[in-house]
């Protein structure tokens, strides 16, 4: 298994910046991994030796319910507090590399395909044991009366089976959480589809979506669009974006999905 991530660097200058194909439109963005480079990273305060791609963040009118982020951390580097939100829960799948993550009182060493889950008002730490590599989704978290919050959790892309589509084997869904578990006001997944996929239908529903590709090619409808999309490139949609998703080339295709669930929509803006 390969977990795609942002390239850094910078293009020379006989690059043509019209062939990224990078697009922002009312229904969707679509960021290419070409365009993931070291000009356009932030850095956080509380964070040691770190740097991130901002891939998504609320933005009223567009998708509103969730941040992405793609961070590199120098081995040593990292941060005691990470989370400057006490309402915001978040997940973490490492890319690349070795950390160290202290949750619960607990040390956890992870390494690629190491996923957590970090509720709201978790204390928890991250260091860079190798140069470390991986993706952190942030959302503020929504209670809901009579149903508690739920606990972190430290898993893995590997010790996660993958949930087969009913009447194939060709597409799936790693469930890091049970989807009947009401305390979860959002997923992190990873989607896979083996070669000869697809998703034979638009999907058009209420859940805003993050996907960042881990690996493999496909054609992935975006609205009304048609995008070749592949390692490290990232949608972002709002709700009721249409989308489908047909498999290109003889690999496997993968990428990490977020989605909100479980609640209500809100009455207001």
């Amino acid at each position: 298994m390969t977990y795609a991530f942002p390239p850094g660097g910078l293009p020379d200058q006989s690059q043509d910046p019209a062939a990224n194909r990078a697009v922002f439109t009312t229904a969707y963005a679509f960021i290419p991994a070409s365009v993931q480079r070291d000009i356009v990273t932030s850095y956080f305060p509380g964070w040691d030796g770190t740097r991130a791609w901002i891939l998504a963040r609320p933005l009223s009118g567009f998708a509103e319910t969730f941040a992405q982020y793609a961070m590199e951390v120098e081995p040593g580097g990292g941060s005691d507090a990470p989370e400057p939100d006490a309402g915001a829960e978040g997940v973490i799948l490492i890319a690349e590399g070795m950390g160290r993550l202290r949750v619960d009182g607990s040390d956890h060493d992870l390494g690629p395909g190491g996923y957590a889950y970090l509720p709201a008002g978790q204390a928890w730490s991250l260091r860079a044991t190798s140069l470390l590599r991986f993706h952190w989704i942030r959302r503020r978290y929504i209670p809901a009366q009579g149903v508690p919050a739920p606990e972190a959790f430290v898993t893995s892309d590997q010790d996660t089976p993958i949930r087969w589509m009913p009447n194939t084997d060709l597409w799936g869904t790693t469930r890091f959480a049970d989807p009947e578990d009401l305390r979860h006001d959002m997923h992190v997944n990873i989607v896979t589809f083996r070669a000869g996929g697809r998703i034979p239908f638009a999907e058009t529903h209420v859940m805003e979506h993050g996907l960042y590709v881990l690996e493999g090619t496909a054609r992935y409808l975006l609205n009304t669009d048609w995008v070749d999309v592949g390692p490290g490139d990232f949608m972002w949609l709002r709700a009721f974006c249409p989308q489908a998703c047909v498999v290109t080339g003889d690999g496997t295709f993968r990428y990490l999905l977020y989605k909100d669930v479980n609640r209500h929509p809100a009455l207001v803006l």
